[in-house]
């Protein structure tokens, strides 16, 4: 990832900066085009947006001062890494009753380990300390 930080005046990006805009397999935003998708050269990875380009909504996002919004941002460009069948089991074990609180430490370490996701495994771990306080958690059987 590039350390440049966009600007409140870069929004929106596609048509501000769409140089800068690159999907998450390299190619440049403005390589995708109906042309190169009829021709095979653009398949369905190439038109999923890029952590890289999340970040620099997210830059924009704090510069306005929205920063849930950008806290949002980043969380979603570290889900990318992440497969999306993976990302709809912890999903369904982030359910309330569904998970012990060891299963839901065990998911934000992996996170944290195998997909540098560090904004979601302090998620997660934040969801198991509020489930123990509200009594959510799976009881042992």
């Amino acid at each position: 990832m590039t350390t440049e930080t966009m600007r409140a005046e870069d929004y929106p990006l596609a048509s501000r900066c769409p140089e800068r805009i690159q999907t998450p397999t390299g190619k440049p935003l403005n390589g995708i085009t109906l042309e190169n998708v009829l021709a095979g050269n653009v398949g369905p990875q190439d038109v999923r947006i890029s952590r890289q380009t999340l970040e620099y909504q997210a830059q924009i996002a704090e510069q306005m001062h929205r920063h849930a919004i950008a806290r949002n941002l980043r969380r979603a460009g570290e889900l990318i890494a992440i497969p999306d069948s993976r990302i709809l089991e912890i999903y369904n074990a982030l359910r309330p009753y569904r998970s012990s609180s060891e299963e839901l430490l065990a998911i934000a370490d992996e996170l944290e380990n195998q997909y540098q996701a560090t904004v979601n495994a302090a998620f997660i771990r934040e969801a198991a300390e509020v489930y123990r306080q509200r009594d959510k958690l799976r009881k042992a059987q």
